[in-house]
């Protein structure tokens, strides 16, 4: 469990915010998970990011994993309406630096694709931590990902398109894999440290002259 002042300082965060703020981050809290990982790799179209991360904001996957080896940051405020608030983005220089990251903290490495021996999203085990990882518009995710993958993924298709655009294909996982979990009884919630990190995070980021609140509360410790 966190230490004294970590809940303290939330304490104080939270005499600056409303009850039904603090109800609203509590409930939707419950609903968040670290249980699956999303990873989008070297993606040009800006809008296309913005629109993953808001998907997984909304289906309350806690972590976006940013691979920016080409294209560098670019996060399009407008798009993503605020998601990048409630979400927690990891940026990596590279796929093999991001693979290691997400492997060290026990995720299984899934690469969305059409390959031929793909696991059907419907047939997809939901039991095991993963890391779903959605490639470039054109050309799909790059061939070290593949390589070093556990497993891949396919969305079933019946028409003569073999694919579908980045964030329409991250829809359409993420809203299954998050509703099958909810629907299990697999551990799939925050812990309490995780809750408490992201009460503090969030209250931090509703309070206006965060860094003013915060000196203040310093000088009376």
């Amino acid at each position: 469990m966190k230490n004294t002042s970590d809940i303290q300082y939330l304490n104080y965060l939270e005499e600056f915010i409303t009850e039904n703020r603090k109800e609203t981050f509590l409930n939707i809290l419950q609903t968040r998970t670290k249980h699956f990982t999303v990873a989008i790799e070297d993606v040009f179209q800006l809008h296309n990011t913005s629109a993953v991360m808001r998907t997984c904001e909304v289906f309350g996957v806690q972590e976006l994993n940013v691979i920016e080896e080409k294209y560098g940051k670019r996060i399009d405020k407008e798009i993503a309406l605020g998601a990048q608030k409630w979400v927690d983005v990891k940026r990596y220089a590279s796929a093999s630096e991001c693979i290691d990251n997400l492997r060290a903290k026990g995720y299984r490495i899934i690469a969305t694709t059409p390959h031929e021996n793909s696991c059907m999203l419907d047939e997809f085990d939901i039991t095991q931590p993963a890391a779903i990882f959605f490639g470039t518009e054109k050309n799909g995710l790059s061939e070290e990902v593949m390589q070093k993958a556990d497993g891949f993924l396919k969305i079933p298709m019946v028409g003569f398109t073999e694919s579908l655009n980045i964030s329409s294909s991250a829809a359409i996982v993420i809203q299954d894999i998050t509703n099958r979990l909810r629907k299990s009884d697999i551990n799939w919630r925050l812990n309490d440290d995780e809750m408490l990190d992201k009460r503090i995070d969030w209250s931090r980021k509703s309070i206006k002259d965060i860094d003013f609140i915060t000196q203040k509360y310093l000088e009376q410790e």
